[in-house]
This record gives C-alpha cells, structure tokens and sequence, in this order.
C-alpha cells in the first residue's frame, strides 16, 4: 500500500513557482455568490476582474474562450437553467438523475479540458479527470484508501464496479460483513443529496435521511428536502434503497463521531496548495452534519482542546496527504471525522467545489483569496492525477476535436 505524498513532494507542488497571472478565467455561472467573491479576492490581489466562461454555454455545447494564464472551474450548482441541461429529472428537487448529470458534467469538463489544451499558455487550476473521480464516491474513497489515508470501510464496492445493486442485496451484504449500521451515498451526489443513515438490528430496520419518499402513479420519486426523517417500515426503506441503487450507489460502514454538548460533529477542512488553511467544525443531533440542513457552526477550538493538539495535528496531515491524492488540482474540501473515542480519525469525502465556507478567515484571508494568494505566488498544478498502473476507463481522457 503506497504511503500516500510524501512532505517532500508536497513541497515540490508549494515551491514550484511560476511568474504569477495577469487574468484568471473562471467557467462558473454568472452571478453566483462563489464568482462574486473570487471575483472580490482576485481584484482586492490587484488582478484584473476574472474572464467567465459561463457553464451554460459550455452545457450547450459551445468551445469555450479561453485566454492565456490559469483557467479555473467553479461548481455549476444552484443554477436551474444549468441543472436542466445536465439532464435527469426536470423537477430540481429530485434526488435521482445522478448517474446522467455525472456523464454530462463529465463531457463538459473535457471541452474545457479541449480548449486549455488549445489555447497556447493557458493551463488549468483543477484539473477536470480529478474533479471528475471526486464526484465518484467509490472512485474517489479507493483512490484515497490506496494512497493510506484512512476512510471508512467500504462494502459491496471492488472500485471498479458498485455490487451493491438493491436493498436485498445490500442486506445480505450487512449480515454476512457482521455490519448492522452502514452509510448508503449515491455515487455521484452532492450535499447530502440522497444519503441514508442505515441502522439494523434483527428484523428491525431504520433509514435516517433528508429525502422525502413519494410514492406516485408513475412510480417512486425521492425529493431533497431541509427535514431530516426516519422511516422504519421496512417497505419505504426497500423503496428508498432501490431507487438509489438504480443510479448507483456507494455503500461505507457507518463510524461514530465524537460527541460535544450532545452534537456529533465532523470537520470540512479545506486544503489549498498543499496546506490546510480553513476549518468549519459543524455539529448535528442526526447523522448529517450538513450546515444547510438547519446544524450549527461548532467552536473549532473545542473540537482541538477535546481532540489534543497531537490529534489534531495528525487530522490536519491527513487531510493533507488526502488533498495529495489531487495533485493537479489547488484547493479540496475535505470531510473528516473524529471517532467517539477522540484517538482515530478518518476522511468521509473529497469535495472538488468545497471552498464555499462564508466567514471563515485564514491569517485574515477568505477561501477565495487564499487561492487567488497561491495563483499569485506562483502555484502550478504537479505531479499526474492517475496512480501507477490504475487507466480505469472513466478516468481516460477523451479525444479533442480537431
């Protein structure tokens, strides 16, 4: 089992210094709050205002412009307009469609990809085959268990192939692992979307989850909502199993977190250039600990005190090496979690578009700026974002049209 980067080589990608951009182009949707505040760092750096790419032209299929200097890919989220041409359910609430937005925002990428590749002395701040793998949870949680980070265990998974294809299966799976509590993900979802918190115990059976099950005419449809609920009718969790399941599904034993004033609580740590810059400590009295699920902001510094700073000075190198696993790409979110005995920790997810944490400063700097500093200082993208001997086929990289 490889080590994972080495502190050397983390070093080389910090110090591997080129003459810093005069223009920052950004494929993001206009308007949004996350173009907004990057825009505000690269101007307050003294750069001029970023180029856009807006992602609704690249959806549509038009070769992106793109100029010379870092070309930087921002999330495409929270833009209904966006959402609809990534295909799956037209209703923005739908849980499913994962696995067809995946496969559009996959051909997307790679038209920007095309396009840097181009444009002489332009060349990309995240790097589109590991954005791509961050937003394949299976993908990406044996990417990271390969280079040594420590993650939860996974089930039903070879990294290759999801197993796990209904309900049925999945519990068949549970009793014979002895693992009666696991974590259902959608493979390619987002902010929660989708994610059951699965508890059994005999014949008993309890999903936790914020999708609201709807049973129509038309069949079973599954909706985000802001609520947290439990279904324990094994019937509904058939239900909601399977229809996750149809999209594909990444399937981890569920860890207990370390509890504070009643709150489990993870941490999105966010790791730019190499470095882990901001924390969020965020508290729930569910299994999802997602802020805009209604859970609080917990003190980061409580978090240190229980943990000791050993503890969490070793989380920080693990979110670290786990952003090392993305050499090509600046900045990753990275979800980690303290065991409930505060001595283990582990990182629950990558997050490619994980930068969004308003308030939150570093040395005086927001997540926007820090990265505008690095681009400043000189960072490149180092290393290749393939292990030795692993060309799965959805991490190929597609022909450019000539």
């Amino acid at each position: 089992m490889s080590p994972g980067p080495s502190a050397t080589a983390l070093g080389r990608h910090r110090n591997n210094r080129a003459p810093a951009p005069t223009l920052i182009t950004v494929v993001a949707n206009p308007g949004h709050r996350r173009l907004v505040g990057f825009d505000a760092a690269a101007r307050a750096a003294g750069l001029p205002a970023p180029g856009v790419m807006p992602w609704q032209d690249v959806l549509r299929g038009a070769r992106p412009a793109v100029a010379a200097g870092p070309v930087r890919i921002d999330s495409p989220g929270e833009d209904p307009a966006v959402r609809a041409l990534l295909g799956g359910p037209a209703d923005p609430h739908r849980v499913e469609g994962g696995a067809v937005r995946h496969a559009a925002f996959r051909r997307a990428l790679e038209r920007v990809r095309c396009a840097v590749a181009a444009t002489p002395g332009a060349w990309l701040v995240n790097d589109p085959d590991e954005i791509a793998v961050m937003f394949d949870k299976p993908r990406a949680h044996e990417r990271l268990r390969d280079a040594g980070v420590p993650v939860p265990p996974g089930l039903g998974t070879d990294g290759r192939g999801v197993v796990v294809r209904s309900y049925a299966e999945l519990r068949e799976l549970m009793r014979g692992s002895r693992h009666p509590r696991v974590f259902v993900k959608p493979a390619h979802g987002s902010s929660a979307s989708g994610v059951l918190a699965l508890e059994t115990s005999g014949a008993r059976v309890q999903a936790t989850t914020s999708a609201e099950l709807v049973r129509t005419e038309a069949g079973i449809a599954l909706f985000n909502s802001l609520r947290v609920r439990k279904y324990r009718a094994e019937e509904d969790v058939a239900a909601l199993v399977d229809t996750l399941c149809a999209d594909g599904v990444h399937v981890e034993t569920w860890l207990p977190k370390l509890t504070l004033d009643g709150l489990a609580v993870d941490l999105r740590v966010l790791v730019v250039a190499g470095r882990a810059t901001h924390v969020v400590a965020r508290g729930s009295r569910t299994p999802m600990t997602n802020l805009h699920l209604g859970n609080a902001r917990v003190d980061v510094d409580a978090v240190r005190r229980t943990v000791g700073s050993a503890g969490w000075d070793e989380a920080m190198a693990t979110c670290v090496r786990a952003a090392g696993c993305f050499p090509r790409t600046l900045h990753v979110g990275v979800d980690l979690l303290f065991s409930v005995d505060r001595r283990r920790h582990a990182v629950g997810e990558v997050n490619a578009f994980g930068d969004l944490l308003p308030g939150v400063l570093h040395r005086g700097r927001d997540t926007w700026g820090e990265q505008v500093r690095a681009l400043v200082q000189g960072w490149r993208p180092h290393g290749t974002s393939r292990p030795a001997g692993r060309e799965a086929p959805d991490e190929e990289q597609l022909p450019c049209p000539t």
